[in-house]
C-alpha cells in the first residue's frame, strides 16, 4: 500500500465500457512524515469516496483489481482507504480531524 494525496479528479468521456461510471482520481505520493509531495503522480481508481486534500491509501498492479469495484477492470492503481491518522515513534504526523480545521 502507498499513501497520497488526492489532488484533483481525471474526466475520460471516451472510455473502455467496463470502466464507464468510475471516478478517476488524481494522486500524488507523499512522504508519511513531512506530508509533503514527492512529485510523483498516479491516476487511480476511486473505491471509497475519497475527495480533493485527503490523504489515502492506494494499491497498484493485480491487488487494484481485487476490490468489488474493480473486479475484472482494467485497474492498475486503486484507492482502498482513506487515511485517518498517521504516527511515527510516538507522534502523530498527520490526523484528519485536525487537518481539516
Amino acid at each position: 500500500m502507498l499513501l497520497a494525496r488526492v489532488k484533483g479528479t481525471v474526466v475520460s468521456t471516451h472510455k473502455t465500457e467496463s470502466m464507464k461510471g468510475l471516478k478517476l482520481l488524481l494522486l500524488e505520493k507523499i512522504d508519511p512524515v513531512s506530508l509533503k509531495g514527492k512529485g510523483d503522480y498516479v491516476v487511480g481508481i476511486d473505491s471509497v469516496g475519497a475527495n480533493a486534500g485527503e490523504i489515502v491509501f492506494f494499491v497498484t498492479g493485480s491487488s487494484a483489481r481485487m476490490t468489488e469495484t474493480t473486479k475484472g477492470k482494467p485497474s492498475d492503481a486503486t484507492i482502498i482507504a482513506i487515511v485517518d491518522a498517521i504516527e511515527k515513534d510516538g507522534a502523530f504526523t498527520y490526523q484528519k480531524s485536525a487537518a481539516q480545521e
